[in-house]
Parts: structure tokens; sequence; C-alpha cells
């Protein structure tokens, strides 16, 4: 097991132990409840598609839709609560690929996870633990938005900073380029 493999284990389950949990409707596994903490793991994953029509990366961001408690209208990319002990990071990719854009796993032709790290966002008073993740996919897919988007672009990935995104999007991006 990797260091990083360890280090999300050990703090997953550090939230597991101590927060209540909750079980989302039409599901019956427990996941962990982080409303009102001021500390809290996500993901954040990067994807990423190079365009056949240049030598050129894409990387697609996501609009955020206001049925989303944090970062209403802004971009951001694939991401989510780090909130079940027993799904490794890569399972947790997965889940939320098909979830937020109705991507395969059978789609991404490589993974790269990025070193963890800490920050906090003093606009919503949370310390967020971001584990930072990219995957290439084989070609352009088709896009299926689920509730938490309104829409989506795909983006050169040195542009990002031209869009009004989530906090620290840009610092999550050069940890897996």
């Amino acid at each position: 097991m990797t260091e990083q493999e360890v280090n999300y284990q050990e703090t997953i389950k550090k939230f597991d132990k101590k927060l209540p949990k909750f079980v989302m409707e039409g599901e019956s596994v427990e996941r962990i409840d982080y409303h009102g903490v001021k500390e809290a793991p996500v993901l954040i994953c990067f994807v990423k598609y190079k365009d056949s029509n240049s030598t050129e990366d894409k990387i697609l961001l996501l609009k955020r839709s206001d049925n989303v408690m944090v970062y209403k209208g802004q971009w951001n990319t694939v991401a989510g609560f780090l909130d079940q002990a027993d799904k490794s990071l890569e399972e947790k990719v997965w889940e939320e690929l098909g979830e937020e854009i109705g991507i395969t796993k059978e789609q991404v032709t490589n993974l790269k996870k990025g070193e963890a790290y800490k920050v906090y966002d003093k606009e919503v008073n949370i310390n967020w633990i971001i584990f930072p993740v990219r995957i290439e996919l084989k070609t352009k897919p088709k896009i299926k938005l689920d509730r938490e988007h309104t829409d989506f672009k795909w983006i050169n990935p040195q542009e990002i900073s031209n869009h009004k995104t989530i906090f620290g999007l840009e610092k999550s991006l050069k940890k897996v380029l």
C-alpha cells in the first residue's frame, strides 16, 4: 500500500469514528455526515482528454448549480465528499464520475493521484482535506450532467485562472499535471 493510500484510509477512518452517519434515499450504505463540520475530506477529480484536432490537452470544468451547499454558480470539476470508510479513493473516483457526468471506468486510460493537502477557506469557514486525482479519457465523451451542475466546458489547463472556480481548484490541478 502506498503512503498516499495509507493517508487516505487513516483520514477517512478518523472522520468515520467521530461523525454521525446517514443513509441516502434508495441506498442501504451508511455515509459520513459532514454537515456543520469545520474540516472535511474531498475528492477533486480532473477529467482530461487530448483534443484530436490539436496536440493540446483539455480538462473538463463543471458549473455548480443552486442544488449544492457551497460555491453555487462557480466552476469546479468532478468532486465529492469522501464519505464512505469502506471505499478506496479509486472506487470513489469511479462512483463520482458515473454520478456526475456519466463516465465509466472503461472510458479511462489512466488515473493519477496527486499529493493530498489541506487548505482553509475562510469564506465558508472550513478546512478542506483535498485528494486531487486526474483521469485521462480514451476519447472525448458525451457528458451527462446531474443535478449538481448546470453547464460544462472543455478548457486548456492553463486557462483555469480565467474562470471563477471553487476555492483551491487551481492548486489541485497543479498537483496532478
